[in-house]
């Protein structure tokens, strides 16, 4: 740097700065702003490596991939007029002609170190809504005792299942998954065991299908699923009778023992060439299949 860096950093030190590192040429600037942030960096414009331009636009590429901001501040003969604004342009926040006075040079580090700390806090702000508002999103569309999407979510997803097929073919089938009590006039075994028995009936469930197909649970002891299709000759509608063998074939373990458990399936097959049909009407079709479910004796399973 053609002003001396020991002047410099002197300067500093006398004006109330006790953390100045120098840096012999903008290579080692950039390689010590790696290892360690700083709010303010001084350079010349004429540089043997890279002039001030340069270095500005390497500084804020840095910056934007560290998720910060450094104030730069660079030095110029006043014949660089013209130069230095265009640095403006590309990432320098402030310029000094030299000679540089130490009362000048006091006021423009305290405005750009300013600068530095309200643009870090703003984006440290604008990094914790974002976390804050990414939480609150994954809360609203997950049901909080079982970690399983929830009614929300399968809406969305059914939304944009019921478009996709629409336009690029297909098909999806939605089922709803009951979880009934053995003996309707008995009390119900979940009464004490609630959560236990949702836990393990959810988890055997997620197992019992493809890591792609949405799992929800939608009501106290009801759940959800939803099952993309690329071709409606690949949905074989037998498979919910594995399903339905897979989670009952014996009772859910929780800390009082095995609970007993009564499943029914109701699933409705929806494919591109059939009228469009809404969310509304989809569940209702399913929840008919359901009813009749529930209704039989054996296999509990209706497809349509």
């Amino acid at each position: 740097m053609q002003y001396s860096r020991t002047v410099l950093k002197n300067t500093l030190e006398r004006i109330g700065y006790d953390d100045v590192r120098l840096a012999g040429s903008a290579a080692e600037a950039l390689d010590a702003l790696t290892q360690r942030r700083a709010d303010v960096v001084i350079a010349d414009w004429v540089m043997p490596e890279m002039n001030g331009l340069e270095l500005s636009t390497a500084i804020r590429r840095q910056d934007e991939e560290a998720g910060r901001y450094t104030a730069i501040i660079l030095f110029a003969p006043k014949e660089e007029d013209k130069a230095m604004t265009q640095a403006l342009h590309e990432g320098a926040d402030d310029f000094l002609t030299k000679p540089i006075q130490d009362v000048q040079l006091a006021a423009r580090i305290y405005a750009a170190g300013r600068i530095a700390m309200l643009q870090n806090r703003l984006m440290e702000t604008s990094a914790a809504l974002e976390t804050a508002n990414r939480l609150l999103e994954h809360q609203s569309t997950t049901d909080l005792i079982t970690g399983l999407a929830n009614q929300r979510a399968l809406n969305q997803r059914l939304e944009a299942l019921v478009l996709e097929t629409q336009a690029r073919g297909g098909g999806f089938c939605l089922a709803l998954v009951s979880l009934d009590q053995q003996d309707e006039a008995q009390v119900s075994p979940f009464e004490d065991l609630s959560s236990e028995v949702l836990l393990g009936f959810a988890k055997r469930l997620r197992l019992a299908v493809r890591p792609t197909d949405l799992v929800a649970r939608i009501a106290e002891e009801e759940f959800a699923l939803l099952m993309h299709v690329h071709s409606p000759q690949d949905f074989n509608r037998d498979l919910f009778k594995r399903v339905l063998t897979s989670i009952t074939r014996d009772g859910i373990q929780t800390s009082e023992g095995a609970v007993p458990i009564l499943v029914s399936i109701g699933a409705h097959f929806h494919q591109s060439d059939q009228p469009l049909m809404t969310i509304r009407e989809l569940m209702k079709q399913t929840r008919s299949n359901l009813d009749q479910a529930r209704g039989q004796s054996g296999t509990r399973v209706v497809v349509t």
